[in-house]
């Protein structure tokens, strides 16, 4: 299937590393041009690096936080710059989870609390305000968001609110922005496998005194497949997402779990 993706523009948050790199890099493959973001310069330039050894395909490394509002401003100015406009945002930026057990209500505070929401939710709106503008002026847009299957279960307060919030503020967006021709989608990826899985699964093994394999058959048995989901599995889903073949789903979650035994969503 023709994605119809080739010659698109696209900026990926969160884009060194994990699930964003592995969107970068299938869009790439699919021939968009990709500007790739994150606050690691370093780890950007390996990531571009990367990418563009295996696509062939443009991709421009820029260092920017998406919790503060002038280096979203920035970052979008630049983007715009180096690719001439922005067809496609995708927005995959977090505080990075599962290094530790989530904190209980007595244990959230501040400093806790507003790290993941300013970057994860505050984050995205300010990516998807500033692109907004230049989406219309090229005669529409495609959003995709990440958020995660906390947003459908209790277990982290701190991570069920901040998924919530990006599947809120996707469906926002969608209707808002309609007339535009800019379309959202929230997708909804459980545990995933990416290049910090190992060290994960180490950590959570040596706080519960158990052997990795043990955490890691626990994690694989999670959902339907036995296994847990691939970042690149995401991306394949993802990539369909940001292409006009997929304009028909537009302000709804999409899940990329694996299937969670037990949960019936409507």
């Amino acid at each position: 299937m023709d994605l119809e993706l080739a010659g698109k523009t696209a900026i990926v948050t969160g884009g060194s590393r994990g699930i964003g790199k592995a969107i970068a890099r299938e869009l790439a493959r699919e021939g968009v041009r990709v500007a790739i973001v994150a606050r690691d310069a370093a780890a950007l330039d390996t990531a571009a690096a990367d990418i563009k050894a295996e696509t062939r395909s443009e991709v421009v490394p820029i260092a920017a936080d998406t919790g503060s509002d002038s280096e979203v401003q920035a970052m979008v100015a630049r983007a715009v710059e180096a690719l001439g406009g922005v067809d496609i945002l995708v927005n995959a930026a977090a505080q990075p989870g599962g290094q530790a057990p989530p904190p209980k209500l007595a244990e959230i505070d501040d400093a806790i609390a507003w790290p993941d929401l300013n970057v994860k939710v505050l984050g995205y709106l300010r990516c998807i305000r500033e692109v907004a503008p230049h989406m219309a002026a090229r005669g529409g847009g495609r959003i995709v968001n990440i958020a995660g299957l906390a947003t459908k279960s209790t277990g982290s307060t701190v991570g069920s609110i901040r998924n919530v919030a990006v599947a809120a503020l996707t469906k926002n967006v969608a209707d808002e922005l309609a007339a535009q021709h800019i379309t959202a989608v929230v997708v909804h990826p459980a545990t995933t496998r990416t290049e910090r899985t190992p060290a994960v699964i180490d950590a959570m093994a040596k706080r519960r005194g158990v052997p990795a394999q043990e955490i890691e058959a626990q994690m694989n048995s999670s959902n339907l497949l036995g296994r847990l989901v691939d970042a690149k599995e995401v991306a394949y889903v993802v990539a369909f997402l940001c292409s006009p073949k997929a304009v028909s789903i537009n302000g709804d979650a999409v899940v990329v779990g694996g299937g969670i035994r037990g949960a019936i969503h409507y």
